[in-house]
């Protein structure tokens, strides 16, 4: 018989408590103190890290970051759309909407056959059970924000695009086919977590819950609606019984048990609608998310810091950074619009999942600081004394402990306090931690850690055997399906099947008008509901028109080459994510909205009436060039003409082999104009060379942040650099693919890698 030390016996206890940890049930309450875990009040650091905007290769490093950074919760929505791309909970949908939405979305637009159809989704980035498990084996919380509205600069929302067509919907009110549809997907939702035991009532790592998502402006605009759907919404959470406790943030007046929290820069006024309700802030924005054509915004953190401190000192007992990692928006996932495909949000762990300091250092030791005060923090109501005019003191004094915060409001000026007959000196706008009323361990002014600095650098990689393939213009309208007298509105033509939809028509002109015998070209109107506009007239590109995210709507203006005899109009109206924010925002339309030629003998012509065909997409995306399997579908141009080319709507293809090393890599497309790129049939994204415009300078910490007050990057473009991740590439002949919208030089295009440089950061 075997004899076991007592090493090994220790050793194989411990690994037997560890492996029961998660078995252990949990009760999950609250009082209005804190979130009460087993029966302890605790103070919880959060960070927000969406799982679909990272690959699952990334999960477990930026969670041991996380956790190493003082986090005790993971936050995430969950993203219905991703989800579920087709209706798969058919059951709570009319017949009607099931046919419609089969026959749809099994519809290629020019294929013989139909494809298949993929109802459910919880592979790849969107396996949200593998992420919650990655969490829990890392040891910490996770915060399931189901919503299933999420916002989030996410294309609708978070809504699949299939909802828009429910007969009789109205999103986001007390409207049945829509809470039936929600209802559905929640169910869903709850019940994958049930059957992996992933609630802390079944010893799993999900301590908090939220149904609906900043609703509060809504709810309000709506009246009585409103309110009803806040009810109704709220009641059918709290039966699904999950064991933890819900939240609704932003809506002022969750029904009980539903904790309502807040969301924003600073949340230290918040207070929550009811005494016996902890303070919870589940948005504490690190930063601000980025619009192509606008600048970069940063928000310093040390008012990062001071708003967080700031708001334990009011009694605040849980903070979610959003974002402690922000990520990529992959392919076609970005909304607004016109959100970059870059969502790096200036997050303590940057897009591609590497540390941002001083950002993450500093915060961790806040974290640190504030776990130092958490005994005095739940077991007492602060007492505020004045220091001064612009400052305080909130002391937390119970049995064996006390914790103090000294806080400088004044945005200019340092102050010297005293404070228990001792002088602390305070910088401006900031406040010190002082876990046992005597001694300051943390100011948020005071930064001593060291300054990341990024660069991007060539890698040994290079691209090879470049080819194009020009988008056929000419034959547009040939063989439409689509044919209608005036004009439809996009989505409703192409439900985001693409971002691509074509318009055509022709213009018969008199030989006899006055241009063609050297008279004024006539000029071309075209009105857009959005996003952007390019125009051909007889083949031949004319030029092109672009919104913005504050102006969607715009004109384009231009004379045209007309002849005697037909003419050929064929515009092509591109989306650039679908709206995420607003009142009804599945109402808002997309597309062209009227199309005029002046300068004619018999002066304006509205061709807004007439016939128009409508082709869905690219006939490059139909044959799936961007995918291993359908490149070869066509012939590509070889050569140096083709790397030279910047024609309009073509497609560019290479190849190159994986670079050594494991530095985050990204493409560099500084060459080219606007459009999308692949890599081994995987989408990174949108890009756009389009340059930052606004008011870039100098940024102060103190004082109250907004995104304008920090910007950076303008007269450059927004996002220059596209995440490539390493999971993707193969060693060997991996498929780059680039569509082209505008024109651009693809021999330009790089892989480079990603590295950080530090250096000392000095206080000013």
């Amino acid at each position: 018989m075997e004899t076991i030390s007592v090493p090994k016996f220790i050793f194989f206890f411990i690994t037997a408590m560890f492996m029961s940890f998660n078995l252990i049930h949990c009760t999950i309450t609250y009082d209005k103190k804190s979130i009460v875990i087993n029966g302890q009040r605790r103070i919880l650091i959060s960070g927000s890290i969406h799982y679909p905007r990272s690959t699952p290769d990334m999960w477990e490093s930026l969670i041991k970051k996380a956790k190493n950074g003082g986090l005790d919760v993971i936050d995430t929505y969950v993203f219905w759309n991703g989800h579920e791309p087709s209706p798969g909970n058919v059951k709570n949908l009319s017949l009607d909407l099931k046919k419609l939405c089969l026959l749809f979305l099994s519809f290629d637009f020019y294929a013989t056959s139909p494809r298949p159809i993929v109802q459910y989704n919880f592979e790849g980035r969107y396996d949200l059970v593998r992420f919650i498990k990655t969490v829990q084996k890392m040891g910490l919380y996770v915060h399931l924000r189901i919503g299933p509205y999420v916002c989030a600069e996410w294309n609708f929302g978070g809504f699949p695009v299939w909802l828009k067509y429910v007969p009789g919907i109205s999103f986001r009110t007390d409207n049945e086919p829509f809470k039936r549809a929600m209802q559905g997907f929640t169910e869903k939702i709850v019940q994958m977590m049930k059957n992996e035991k992933l609630f802390a009532s079944q010893g799993g790592p999900i301590i908090l819950s939220q149904i609906e998502n900043e609703y509060g402006p809504e709810s309000k605009a709506l009246g009585a609606a409103g309110h009803g759907y806040v009810n109704w919404a709220a009641k059918m959470a709290v039966g699904l019984d999950t064991g933890v406790p819900w939240v609704m943030c932003k809506e002022d007046d969750a029904p009980d048990p539903v904790i309502n929290t807040c969301n924003g820069f600073y949340c230290d006024a918040f207070s929550p609608n009811k005494p016996y309700k902890p303070k919870l802030w589940t948005e504490a924005w690190s930063g601000w998310f980025t619009e192509f054509g606008g600048p970069i915004h940063r928000r310093p953190v040390q008012d990062l810091a001071f708003a967080v401190a700031r708001f334990i000192q009011k009694g605040g007992a849980f903070i979610n950074y959003y974002m402690y990692h922000g990520g990529t928006n992959f392919g076609r996932t970005a909304g607004g619009p016109f959100i970059t495909t870059s969502y790096d949000y200036d997050a303590p762990i940057d897009e591609y999942g590497l540390i941002r300091q001083p950002k993450y250092g500093h915060l961790q030791e806040l974290h640190k600081a504030i776990k130092l005060c958490e005994h005095a923090l739940v077991s007492s109501d602060p007492t505020v004394t004045s220091l001064g005019t612009f400052q305080q003191a909130h002391v937390f004094s119970s049995k064996g402990s006390c914790a103090a915060f000294l806080s400088n409001y004044d945005m200019k000026s340092a102050a010297s306090v005293i404070f228990n007959n001792r002088h602390y000196k305070l910088p401006p706008w900031s406040i010190s931690i002082l876990p046992d009323c005597r001694n300051a361990v943390f100011n948020t002014a005071k930064v001593g850690v060291k300054t990341s600095h990024t660069k991007m650098s060539p890698t040994n990689s290079k691209m090879f055997s470049w080819e194009t393939y020009d988008e056929d213009i000419s034959s547009l309208g040939e063989s439409s399906r689509i044919t209608a007298r005036g004009l439809l509105e996009q989505m409703n033509v192409t439900r985001d099947a693409s971002d691509y939809l074509w318009y055509t028509t022709s213009i018969d002109i008199s030989p006899s008008e006055s241009f063609l015998r050297g008279g004024k070209k006539p000029t071309l109107n075209v009105d857009s509901a959005g996003h952007a506009l390019h125009v051909f007239i007889n083949g031949q590109f004319l030029g092109s028109a672009f919104g913005t995210r504050k102006d969607r709507g715009f004109t384009f203006t231009g004379p045209v080459n007309l002849h005697a005899g037909a003419n050929h109009i064929a515009l092509v109206s591109v989306a650039v994510g679908l709206p995420n924010v607003g009142l009804h925002f599945e109402t808002w339309k997309t597309g062209i909205v009227g199309v005029y030629l002046n300068g004619l003998d018999k002066r304006k012509k509205d061709l807004s009436s007439h016939k128009w065909s409508y082709q869905v997409g690219l006939k490059g995306e139909a044959m799936y060039l961007a995918t291993p399997e359908g490149v070869s579908s066509v012939e590509w141009i070889q050569g140096s003409l083709a790397t030279q080319s910047r024609q309009s709507m073509t497609w560019h293809k290479a190849y190159f082999d994986a670079p050594t090393g494991n530095e985050p890599l990204a493409l560099d497309m500084r060459s080219m104009g606007k459009g999308q790129v692949w890599i081994n049939g995987q989408s990174v994204g949108r890009y756009w060379m389009a340059y930052g415009n606004g008011e870039c300078g100098k940024c102060s910490y103190s004082g109250t942040y907004r995104p304008t007050k920090c910007q950076g990057g303008c007269g450059r473009p927004t996002q220059r650099w596209y995440h490539v991740p390493r999971s993707w590439l193969k060693p060997k002949q991996n498929l780059l693919v680039v569509f082209e919208e505008l024109g651009g030089d693809a021999s330009k295009i790089s892989l480079v890698r990603r590295s950080v440089l530090n250096r000392h950061h000095h206080n000013k």
